[in-house]
């Protein structure tokens, strides 16, 4: 039996499928974080980074990842 935080670590990581899933069937884009960049991915998986200037203005460009 796998210990309580194992199985709910994959648990997780399964719903988080599941949701980026049905995010992308649905034609929705996914946000999230990484390696402190803001990233928007969309339902084909292009994926843009998120930036914005001083005055606030955001901006999309292509992420190489």
């Amino acid at each position: 039996m796998l210990p309580q935080r194992e199985e709910l670590q994959r648990l997780l990581k399964k719903a988080n499928q599941h949701a980026v899933a049905e995010a992308k069937k649905a034609g929705a884009s996914i946000y999230y974080i990484k390696d402190g960049k803001r990233i928007r991915e969309d339902a084909t998986g292009q994926k843009f980074e998120i930036t914005y200037d001083v005055a606030g203005n955001r901006t999309e460009l292509v992420s190489h990842d």
